[in-house]
């Protein structure tokens, strides 16, 4: 028998059918298991999060996310590989690429390029790094590097999809966006998943806000995503002649009708909006003390390389600490600039020149302050770029590429897992992104089998149906 659900009277909702019965506080246990967004740990409106107890002792209680947007030449910054070297001009071997997924070389004739930049051993670990990154090598002895990324999308938007939502399907949820559903968040007047971008160096692919989107959780989880320059969030000031007190007084109105609404339909959209206002009131007051940097020492400035709210990523990385010590969960930062189809030799230099010093800056300033051990810090693209040639730059690569890890349970001043001895296919210690996501998801303290939402039927989560903890990248 079809149900026309348009025609169920509003009174019958589930949370009405409940308030009007009479099993009183077994009611309550009961909406409370049906629906976990109705639950809080002591009646307020605090997201807690899902994952209460945490299914493992976290090792971190917060991640920034350097997020380098447009693929990463690991050939240029990670990756040494004397061999492509001495084959460079000559055809790329065939058994490397037959059959294989290329962008936009398919059907070319495939040369080998050589590395462009020297590779030099740095720190007691001897971990090798590219010479055009002078301060992210000062940090081999702290950092993990992961040699073995493989991935399944090969053109920027879905590639990004797949990397932030472990699907190239939109409309998912993203990790920061499920850690603030499973997690919540620790501060009270900023949002638990704030996003920074900036560009520079390179061909600037475009970055869709679905990208840090909550997908079908509700959209309280979402990123929220700060201008790089200005007020960093539109309308965060009051129009004149308002008052704080009228302004309080206009919330509350708006959320005790929203309230009323909510009573009788139980959307969790709704309760999203409450919550909204209330976090926007919040941040008039949070946000000018955020971005005021007067208390700031001059020597931290120039470790990062900046003076103020200048939309670099410099600025950005001093910002992600500032949200950090706030207790900001999630803190993605994206820098638009990677894209080096052409000329690979100056632009990857470029753009490393514009993220270096901050970055190592950034896991400095943490260490200094005693946060990196429970902040983890991650660096990496969607993909990285062929050992073949496009004219003199490089194309998209997915079978093995490089990111890096720090903090928060990651062993330090390792490498793990290798590319053959061309750059082209990950052969030791294979680490896919759904492994990635898992082994994430372990260092906050959650099984990633265990965080799910059912949505159209079927239980969904961050790894899907895939992914393993790598345990032997773990303290």
């Amino acid at each position: 028998m079809h149900c026309n659900c348009d025609e169920v009277p509003l009174q019958h909702t589930r949370r009405s059918f409940l308030s009007r019965s009479t099993i009183g506080i077994g009611a309550a246990a009961l909406a409370s298991m049906l629906s976990p967004r109705t639950a809080r740990a002591d009646g307020d409106d605090k997201w807690r999060g899902v994952v209460n107890p945490l299914h493992f002792a976290p090792k971190a209680k917060r991640i920034i996310y350097l997020t380098m947007a447009g693929g990463p030449s690991h050939l240029e910054l990670f990756d040494h590989k004397p061999k492509l070297a001495e084959l460079s001009g000559q055809p790329m071997p065939e058994s490397f690429t037959k059959g294989q997924p290329i962008a936009q070389l398919q059907g070319q004739a495939l040369k080998c390029l050589a590395p462009q930049y020297a590779f030099k051993k740095c720190g007691k670990s001897g971990q090798e790094i590219s010479e055009i990154l002078p301060h992210i090598s000062t940090l081999a002895d702290d950092i993990c590097i992961v040699r073995s990324m493989v991935t399944e999308q090969i053109n920027h938007d879905p590639a990004q999809t797949f990397m932030n939502t472990g699907t190239s399907i939109s409309g998912r949820p993203s990790m920061g966006s499920w850690m603030i559903y499973g997690l919540g968040s620790e501060c009270e007047n900023l949002p638990g998943f704030i996003v920074l971008t900036s560009v520079g160096g390179g061909q600037g692919q475009p970055i869709a806000a679905r990208q840090w989107h909550s997908g079908f959780l509700p959209s309280r989880f979402q990123g929220v995503a700060f201008q790089a320059k200005g007020d960093p969030v539109l309308y965060v000031g009051r129009p004149g002649g308002v008052t704080e007190a009228r302004q309080r007084d206009v919330i509350d109105a708006v959320s005790a009708l929203n309230t009323m609404h909510n009573d009788l339909v139980d959307d969790p959209e709704i309760a999203a909006r409450i919550s909204q206002y209330e976090m926007a009131f919040k941040m008039q007051a949070s946000v000018p003390n955020l971005l005021d940097i007067s208390n700031e020492p001059k020597h931290i400035l120039d470790a990062y390389g900046t003076k103020g709210p200048d939309g670099t990523f410099a600025f950005n990385c001093l910002l992600a600490r500032r949200l950090a010590e706030r207790g900001v969960r999630f803190i993605q930062l994206y820098h638009r600039g990677w894209d080096h189809h052409g000329g690979v030799k100056n632009g990857v230099k470029t753009t490393a020149g514009l993220v270096d010093q901050a970055t190592a800056a950034l896991v400095n300033d943490l260490k200094q302050r005693d946060m990196l051990k429970d902040t983890l810090v991650i660096w990496g693209g969607e993909f990285g770029r062929t050992p073949m040639a496009q004219g003199d730059g490089r194309d998209h690569h997915i079978k093995g590429f490089s990111i890096w890890m720090a903090g928060g349970g990651v062993k330090p001043g390792i490498s793990y897992g290798a590319t053959d001895e061309l750059g082209y296919n990950a052969v030791t210690d294979v680490f896919h992104v759904h492994d990635f996501h898992a082994t994430v998801l372990k260092l906050m303290g959650i099984d990633h089998k265990r965080l799910t939402v059912k949505f159209q039927g079927r239980d969904y989560r961050l790894t899907d149906v895939f992914g393993n903890v790598v345990e032997k990248i773990l303290v």
